[in-house]
C-alpha cells in the first residue's frame, strides 16, 4: 500500500501552509499529492505550482469537476501538466453535485453515467493525439453542418497513458468506474465496510471490461489526527461530516448520506440530514455518531493508527490517500511524519 496526501481545497489562508505540507510529503516518499476543486480555487493551477516546486511526487486532480470544462479542455490540460511535470500528473474526474453543478456552472445535473462516460472516451481518445472526433448523447465533435474539422491535441504528454481515476460512491457509478478507469477515488471509507460499499462493484466493473483489480488502483482520502484522545480527535471531524452527510447535494441526491445509510446508519443519516437543512448545524455535527467518524478516519497515538492502516491494507486498499489535520503548520507535518512512521510500524512500508 502507498501513501498519499490530500490538500483540500486552496485558500482560506493555507497556501503557504499546504505547499509546505506537499513539500514536506514529497520528501518523506508520499506517493501522490492532490488538490480539489468546488467553487473556489481551481485544481490545475494549484497543482502545476506543486509540481514546480517538488521533485519526485506525483500531483494528481481529485478532481476536476466534469460540468466545469468541455472534455477536449481536459485533456489539454492533462496532457500539459504531464509534460510540465516530466509525467507525474494523474488525472482524477468527477461529475460534482446537482448544486454546483446546475448553480454554480449552469449545467444540467441529468445522466451522470452516461455523461462521465462519454467524457472518459473523449478524453482518451484526445489524448492518444489522434484526430478528434465523437458521436453520443451529449457530445458530438465536431459540430454536424458547420466549419469544425477534427483536430489533433499538439502537446506531446510525457507518457502515452496519464492515469484516469473517478470520483466515485454510489453503487452504478463505481462499478462503471471499475469498466472505463485506472482508480477509484474514494471517500468516507469504512475498512470494514469497504467490500460491501465499494469494491464488490468496482469488481463487477472491471469483469464487465474483461478485466482483473490488477494494477487498479483503491485510493480513500482518510482524514489523519495524532493524539491521544481519541474522543477529542474524533470531534474535530463532527462539523466535516455532518456538511457532508447533511448538507452536501440535496435531500433527495446526497451520495454521502445515501453512502452513511449503507454503512448501517439510516436513522442517524436522516437526523443529521434534517438538523442540516433546517440551519442547525451544531445539532447535526452532534447527531454524528462517534462509531461513524472513528471508522472513517485514522485517529489516536501512531500503533492505533498503524493498525488502522493494516486494517485498510487488508481491506484492498492500494493508495492511502491522508488529509492531515491540525490548526498549525507543526501540526500537519507531525502528522505527516506520524503517517510515515505508521505505516513502517504496520510493516507496510
Amino acid at each position: 500500500m502507498r501513501l498519499g496526501i490530500n490538500l483540500g481545497y486552496w485558500g482560506a489562508g493555507m497556501d503557504a501552509d499546504n505547499l509546505a505540507v506537499a513539500q514536506e510529503a514529497d520528501r518523506l516518499g508520499y506517493d501522490v499529492c492532490w488538490a480539489a476543486e468546488a467553487y473556489g480555487s481551481d485544481a490545475p493551477t494549484v497543482l502545476a505550482w506543486v509540481a514546480a516546486q517538488t521533485e519526485r511526487i506525483d500531483v494528481g486532480s481529485a478532481i476536476f469537476q466534469i460540468p466545469a470544462r468541455q472534455p477536449a479542455m481536459t485533456a489539454m490540460t492533462a496532457a500539459t501538466l504531464d509534460s510540465l511535470s516530466g509525467g507525474r500528473f494523474r488525472l482524477g474526474l468527477g461529475v460534482s453535485g446537482p448544486q454546483v453543478s446546475e448553480g454554480w456552472y449552469g449545467v444540467k445535473f441529468d445522466k451522470p453515467l452516461a455523461r462521465t462516460r462519454e467524457y472518459v472516451e473523449i478524453v482518451r481518445k484526445a489524448m492518444t493525439r489522434e484526430r478528434l472526433s465523437y458521436e453520443g448523447e451529449h457530445w458530438t465533435l465536431p459540430l454536424p453542418g458547420g466549419p469544425g474539422k477534427p483536430i489533433k491535441l499538439t502537446v506531446h504528454p510525457e507518457r502515452e497513458h496519464i492515469p484516469l481515476y473517478i470520483a466515485a460512491i454510489g453503487p452504478k457509478n463505481l462499478e462503471q468506474t471499475g469498466e472505463i478507469a485506472d482508480g477509484a477515488l474514494l471517500i468516507f471509507p469504512a475498512a470494514e465496510h469497504l467490500e460491501d460499499t465499494a469494491l464488490r462493484h468496482i469488481r463487477t466493473g472491471r469483469e464487465k471490461a474483461g478485466l482483473t483489480m490488477d494494477g487498479f488502483d483503491v485510493c480513500p482520502t482518510v482524514p489523519l489526527a495524532v493524539g491521544e484522545d481519541v474522543t477529542a480527535l474524533a470531534d474535530m471531524f463532527r462539523p466535516y461530516t455532518a456538511l457532508y452527510v447533511g448538507g452536501m447535494g440535496s435531500r433527495k441526491q446526497n451520495f454521502y448520506n445515501q453512502l452513511a445509510q449503507r454503512m448501517g446508519y439510516e436513522k442517524e443519516a436522516a437526523e443529521i440530514q434534517d438538523k442540516y437543512l433546517a440551519g442547525d448545524k451544531q445539532g447535526a455535527a452532534a447527531a454524528v455518531p462517534h462509531q461513524l467518524i472513528d471508522s472513517t478516519t485514522l485517529l489516536g497515538p501512531v500503533e492505533r493508527i498503524a493498525d488502522g492502516m493494516k486494517a485498510y491494507a487488508e481491506a484492498g486498499v492500494t493508495t492511502l490517500t491522508l488529509a492531515p489535520a491540525g490548526f498549525t503548520l507543526d501540526e500537519r507535518i507531525t502528522a505527516l511524519r506520524t503517517g510515515v512512521e505508521a505505516m513502517e510500524r504496520a510493516g507496510l512500508a
